[in-house]
């Protein structure tokens, strides 16, 4: 197998949650010494504290979960919205801000969110979260043209109906209504792999990707474009 992340010293936020487990599976087996974090976020003093434990760091993977309220639009509170933006969206530009200095001063490091393909197509029901993720990656797009002449990227996988154990757990995977709805919205007719989404991260963090400037991959089986 080849190790694309050899000697790299690779952070991952929220490392038990969403794509955390697969994503510190597959990035230790490319090489890379793993800094699994797993405190909350929603803090303002956290992120800049995660990083400073976490001394020098080639990669930030700034995998952010929260569990998508289904409230329609009109009836969402100041709870449920101000609740997305704090785990979303605020601890972004403070992991940025903690992380970046460092590898501008080296020309050197790679930033990856891992965000949601539900900002890149309406869903009911949906509003708050869709709107947290569509921050996220409005946010990469900017940030990734600002730090690249300074040799840093930054990118973001945009995800949907992606193995993983907070959006999809095996009693969800199970439900014969969810394997319907998987069979009529996406076309690749199953879920994308855990390994096969973190695999791509891999790449996306590997100096064999050096060329991406602020871009926005979808991950979800075709679900998007349809």
């Amino acid at each position: 197998m080849m190790h694309t992340l050899t000697g790299k010293r690779v952070l991952i936020t929220q490392a038990e949650d969403f794509m955390g487990p697969a994503l510190c599976e597959v990035f230790a087996e490319q090489g890379a010494e793993v800094i699994a974090n797993t405190a909350d976020l929603s803090r303002f003093d956290a992120a800049a504290r995660v990083v400073e434990q976490a001394g020098h760091i080639d990669v930030l993977v700034a995998n952010l979960a929260f569990h998508a309220p289904t409230t329609p639009a009109v009836d969402v509170g100041e709870d449920e919205w101000r609740g997305a933006v704090a785990a979303l969206v605020d601890p972004l530009p403070r992991l940025v801000r903690a992380a970046a200095p460092q590898m501008v001063a080296r020309c050197s490091g790679k930033i990856l969110v891992i965000g949601s393909a539900s900002a890149l197509r309406g869903m009911k029901r949906a509003s708050t979260y869709s709107a947290a993720r569509g921050a996220q990656l409005a946010y990469v797009q900017a940030v990734g043209v600002e730090l690249a002449p300074h040799q840093v990227q930054v990118n973001a996988i945009a995800q949907n109906f992606v193995e993983n154990p907070t959006y999809f757990p095996p009693e969800v995977q199970a439900n014969p209504r969810f394997q319907e709805r998987l069979a009529r919205e996406v076309p690749l007719g199953r879920l994308v792999a855990a390994r096969e989404d973190a695999m791509f991260a891999a790449y996306l963090c590997s100096d064999h990707a050096h060329c991406f400037v602020g871009q926005v991959f979808p991950v979800c089986g075709g679900w998007v474009g349809r």
